[in-house]
């Protein structure tokens, strides 16, 4: 009999995919999650910028990033810099400033534009799966490893957990864009 677990799994990891993606979508706030893929030259390797010193929001607009070693500051705001995360750097005696500019009209709506190619991704890729799992079914009734009755459940069971999968998908989506054009 055909299970579901691994189409329920991929479908949490493409949901994680998505939220993770969207994470990294800049909007006028401040968000430590955009640095998530900055890398800092610390000692003659690349790390992650949250293994060199502390993040922290200081206000709806700017995060403050101390390093624990104080000679790490310049190559912490050149790692940021070459990120090319359209964002303000500042230096002081405490680290470093990333200011996050106001948004223009203009650029909300291309950032809502990017969210919603994200979002597109992330249902097709359920999509996908829901296909293959269809096609498996099918090929396990025609192989008579299952009834027909079997094959309509099932597939019934794999339409209802993408419904629910893309209703989620849409809701994340819909928090999104509200906080990008608010």
């Amino acid at each position: 009999m055909y299970s579901t677990r691994a189409f329920q799994d991929k479908i949490k990891e493409t949901e994680q995919w998505f939220e993770k993606e969207l994470s990294s979508v800049r909007t006028g706030r401040a968000n430590p999650a955009i640095l998530d893929a900055v890398r800092v030259d610390s000692y003659g390797s690349l790390v992650p910028l949250n293994q060199v010193g502390n993040i922290s929001v200081e206000d709806a607009r700017m995060i403050r990033i101390s390093p624990w070693d104080q000679s790490q500051i310049k190559a912490v705001e050149k790692a940021i810099a070459a990120a090319n995360l359209g964002l303000s750097l500042a230096i002081d005696d405490k680290g470093v400033r990333v200011i996050f500019p106001e948004l223009t009209g203009e650029r909300r709506a291309a950032i809502v534009k990017v969210a919603k190619e994200k979002f597109e991704q992330a249902r097709i890729t359920i999509r996908k799966e829901r296909d293959q799992v269809i096609q498996d079914i099918e090929k396990k009734e025609k192989a008579k490893e299952m009834g027909e009755d079997d094959k309509f459940r099932l597939k019934a069971e794999v339409q209802k957990l993408v419904d629910e999968a893309n209703k989620r998908l849409e809701a994340g989506m819909a928090k999104k864009e509200k906080e990008i054009l608010s």
